[in-house]
């Protein structure tokens, strides 16, 4: 047998990303493309027995805030850990280009609030080596990485490049400013920004309260932006709207999306999520998603398969009595010095009859509702039985909410991650998420990876739509071959990269060798591995057998070879 490929991944269950049926197939591959599916006589440098696993695309996650950390490092995790060869970056409206150095502190305030991304690291890893958008590419352009990554334009960077502290001050824009907007995002989608994003989220501030540079633009602004994209001839506009906090109702909020996509003449995606009290909103929106798809806008909805919430430990961001006063005396002592000194009966008693303080709202907001909360465990589980909640454990007990979350927090050392799940889990299970997974016309998406250091580790999430949604799932699952499709050849589609998310001869290598029985999940956890040795959580899996990217394989086992295959991927025009 002649050594003719590079790798040759022989034997394996090949879903090949098209949605079609799996086929026994082997794979071989050629100076980081795909040579030849099917039977492969001659042999590869490297030889990988996928005998009784899944051999699939590489996945795509199309929502990501990787915008700083290409900057210092050249592992995106926690994306690169679950099988992700691509991300897409600049989501939200929020990022460092375009930039000028006297508003530099203003981004990184937006990043540090909006993104939970401490300050220390964005001073300590960005290098700040561009100004416009293209030259933010530019000096990605040399880097190796373990995954490729597309970047979209931010809004939030454009106003207060354009208008300065104006700007950040969230004041009206001027006819001409609003000119230098459409300039800036058609010049960076011309040098590869694969689109533009913005968002009208009350949520999003800064540490100290204040709403980010998006919120609130008119709608005069946002569409600026999309004749950015027009003018360009190409890209994407990704959006989170004000209905979150019931700014806005679906036909509203639809109507924008429409004249967004009319401007623009491009595809539009938004966040779109169940959360409370609106918790009929999302079936409204994906009617009128689905409305307006058959009316010829190219309009669909990211969406999530899990609950989308924050992660509460005393080794993380964020817990209900963060921001109680006698805790924060103690906060900033050494975890087990802290746990020590919550045991104690007097400052326990003082801290629950406290209430929060901070200047920023959502903050109060994130810590004083978490009725749903309940402890992740190992393996962890997101779709968990009423008697998980804590408070549910509470009645049982007879004590408060509150007593039975403090009691857990200071168990295990201070180590246990309870999860608050926020949106996506109103009705305390997964039937609405399942409802937005299947329609046709939602993306699958919202990692967030790259972001929320110490909040939250969501990048994790197709290693729970492999082993949860179709495999573990008591009911309501999905196909194997359907889920793989949502998570790559989709999403490649829906950002016109038309070489990856398939396992087809002729294009980009790719790839997944997935052991599907063994695949499982790990609890989050917190690491210090950030510029300034800052924390970030960190969630890996077992069941990756290879992943390759162009060709090369980047893991082993979910271990890091070293090879750095990955680069920008510049967006294509069509014009």
């Amino acid at each position: 047998m002649t050594t003719a490929y590079d790798v040759v991944i022989r034997g394996g269950k090949v879903i090949d990303g098209s949605g079609e049926p799996a086929r026994i197939a082997d794979v071989a591959v050629l100076d980081g493309k795909i040579e030849r599916i099917g039977e492969v006589k001659g042999k590869g440098r490297e030889e990988i027995d996928a005998a009784g696993q899944i051999v699939t695309p590489g996945f795509i996650d199309i929502h990501t805030h990787y915008d700083g950390q290409v900057t210092w490092e050249n592992r995106l995790i926690p994306s690169s850990n679950h099988g992700v060869t691509t991300v897409v970056m600049g989501n939200c409206g929020v990022g460092f280009a375009p930039c000028k150095a006297e508003d530099r502190e203003a981004l990184v305030r937006v990043m540090e609030g909006v993104e939970d991304i401490p300050e220390i690291v964005m001073s300590a890893g960005i290098p700040w080596n561009w100004e416009t958008f293209p030259e933010y590419l530019d000096s990605l352009q040399a880097g190796q990485y373990d995954i490729d990554f597309a970047a979209q334009v931010p809004h939030s960077a454009v106003r207060v490049y354009v208008m300065g502290e104006r700007g950040e001050r969230r004041e009206v824009a001027t006819a001409d400013e609003l000119h230098q907007m459409t300039s800036i995002v058609r010049d960076a989608v011309r040098a590869g920004a694969v689109g533009v994003s913005t968002s009208q989220h009350l949520g999003h501030r800064t540490v100290e309260g204040e709403l980010a540079p998006s919120i609130g633009a008119g709608h005069d602004e946002v569409l600026a932006l999309a004749r950015g994209l027009r003018e360009a001839g190409g890209g994407v506009f990704q959006i989170i709207t004000d209905g979150f906090y019931g700014g806005s109702d679906a036909e509203t909020q639809m109507q924008l999306l429409r004249s967004i996509a009319e401007t623009s003449g491009r595809p539009v995606s938004y966040s779109l999520v169940q959360k409370a009290p609106y918790i009929n909103l999302h079936e409204s929106l994906l009617k009128l998603t689905r409305q307006a798809q058959s009316e010829g806008y190219p309009i669909k909805a990211q969406v999530f398969p899990r609950p989308v919430g924050l992660l509460f430990g005393l080794g993380l961001s964020l817990h209900p009595f963060r921001f109680h006063p006698s805790y924060l005396e103690v906060h900033d002592r050494p975890l087990p010095e802290r746990v020590a000194a919550l045991r104690d009966p007097r400052r326990r008693a003082a801290i629950l009859s406290e209430q929060p303080v901070h200047t920023n709202p959502i903050y109060i907001l994130l810590v004083s509702q978490y009725d749903n909360a309940f402890l992740l465990g190992d393996p962890p589980n997101y779709e968990p039985g009423p008697e998980a909640f804590l408070a549910t454990q509470a009645r049982h007990r007879g004590i408060t909410l509150a007593e039975r979350t403090y009691d857990l927090l200071i168990e295990n050392g201070g180590h246990n991650v309870l999860l608050n799940p926020a949106s996506n889990f109103a009705e305390g299970n997964l039937k609405a998420v399942h409802r937005m997974l299947v329609d046709d016309h939602t993306l699958v998406a919202l990692g967030d990876g790259g972001a929320h250091y110490g909040m939250i580790c969501d990048s994790s999430y197709p290693t729970t739509v492999l082993s949860y949604w179709t495999r573990d799932r008591e009911h309501d699952r999905v196909p194997l071959e359907w889920a793989v499709h949502r998570l790559s050849r989709n999403n490649a589609l829906a950002l016109g990269m038309t070489d990856r998310g398939l396992l087809a001869e002729g294009l980009k290598a790719d790839i997944n060798v997935i052991d599907y029985d063994r695949l499982r999940l790990h609890p989050p956890k917190p690491v210090f591995s950030l510029p300034g040795g800052a924390r970030r959580l960190e969630q890996t899996a077992d069941g990756y057998t290879a992943t390759l990217v162009s060709g090369q394989v980047t893991y082993r086992n979910g271990v890091p070879t070293g090879a750095l295959p990955g680069r920008l991927v510049r967006g294509r025009l069509s014009a």
